[in-house]
């Protein structure tokens, strides 16, 4: 279905995911004057426990579905791996988006890669890069591979992220073993490249085609997963900041996308840009829009959802986010897990504390963020580095 008018707030909204990303889809509509319905198995999930209903079923269950298209008037999802099939079912009783058709290629590695083919294709002088890569669906596959794409990282076509069902590979020799550490199914093999850094540009589209971004975003990643996200005016070349939101903005018109959509991207080393892979939804790298700028990441989720106006956003301060893993309870090597100090780190100028709700803290597990804003670039970043010395991490 589609909107024929906007979905003005005092309707409900539906979310397809319980996890950080819905509960913070949660608090933006809720602040809009929005009802939110959380699908989602786990009786303790972070949006499930903030929403005004929760459904605790599976994502496929069909009472549970025909339960949120009841309560909601229009339908997302806070995370790609929902499977697009539910995304489907719901899309023939209320407006959905993004579409099981934008999912289903943000799923599947091969679709995404072919669509960013596509893309470079038709994009003439402005015409986006694809790193080189094969498909890689047999051991016969992996031997017919051309020596130029080694050394790479194997990567699973679907449900890999924050570097699972990915393995680096510099030899014939370590790929045949990579494929089979990773169960024989099909991979994508991408050439490893020489990055200067690490960048993503948000956008959000409208269904009349209207599309808004935020500036692209320095991050850094540590073992697969996002350490930090910068941004501010000189975090990136200025040659290469139109060119990473003309790339966004193609692969989004090209997919006819409608909703939030973060696309990543790499910065060679002769200032080449590479298109990454896409997220079908805020991403992590967004969160410090928050605190950062007038109108967030999620702000513009619910906007794209009910076809309300999109404003391009303003960031109003220099920001860096630093996502704080389970590790931060275990600072010192502790064997238990401790209450990291929040006092001190609240007592730092223009910090912003968001935690998830997640009850149990484990190393890798993403517990919350803080974000850091201030006057200038020089005062946000002494911040931050207190900040990472506070709660023990090193590797900021």
């Amino acid at each position: 279905m589609t909107v024929s008018k906007p979905i003005l707030p005092g309707a409900a909204l539906g979310v397809l995911g319980g996890g950080q990303l819905g509960r913070m889809f949660c608090h933006a509509a809720q602040s809009m004057g929005y009802f939110t319905a959380v699908l989602d198995a786990d009786a303790a999930s972070p949006a499930g426990l903030v929403s005004h209903y929760h459904i605790q079923t599976a994502y496929l269950d069909e009472k549970g579905l025909t339960e949120l298209a009841n309560i909601s008037a229009a339908i997302t999802t806070e995370f790609e791996n929902v499977p697009a099939a539910a995304l489907a079912t719901l899309a023939t009783k209320r407006p959905v988006s993004p579409s099981a058709e934008s999912v289903a290629i943000a799923q599947n590695r091969v679709a995404e890669k072919a669509h960013f083919v596509a893309c470079a294709a038709k994009g003439g002088a402005d015409a986006i890069t694809v790193a080189p890569y094969a498909v890689i669906e047999t051991a016969v596959d992996v031997v017919a591979i051309a020596d130029d794409l080694l050394p790479g990282i194997l990567k699973t076509t679907r449900l890999g992220y924050d570097g699972k069902g990915q393995i680096r590979v510099a030899t014939q020799a370590e790929l045949t073993a990579a494929f089979a550490e990773l169960g024989g199914v099909t991979c994508v093999l991408e050439k490893m490249l020489p990055l200067k850094a690490e960048y993503s540009v948000i956008l959000a589209r409208g269904r009349d085609g209207q599309v808004v971004h935020f500036p692209p975003q320095l991050n850094v990643h540590v073992d697969g997963i996002l350490a930090t996200t910068s941004v501010y005016e000189g975090n990136m070349p200025l040659a290469g900041i139109k060119r990473a939101i003309a790339a966004a903005i193609s692969v989004a018109n090209e997919l006819q996308y409608v909703g939030v959509l973060c696309v990543e991207l790499f910065l060679l080393h002769d200032d080449t840009l590479v298109v990454n892979e896409i997220a079908p939804r805020p991403h992590n790298s967004g969160h410090y829009t928050i605190d950062a700028c007038d109108v967030s990441q999620f702000e513009l989720q619910v906007r794209t959802l009910c076809g309300l106006p999109l404003t391009q956003p303003r960031q109003h301060s220099p920001a860096i986010m630093l996502n704080i893993l389970g590790d931060v309870w275990f600072a010192g090597n502790s064997a238990t897990a401790q209450t990291p100090p929040w006092d001190q780190i609240l007592a730092l100028p223009g910090a912003h504390l968001h935690l998830y709700g997640k009850k149990d803290a484990k190393k890798g597990r993403k517990m919350g963020h803080l974000t850091i804003t201030g006057a200038n670039v020089e005062a946000v970043q002494a911040t931050t580095a207190k900040a990472a010395a506070i709660l023990g991490i090193a590797k900021y």
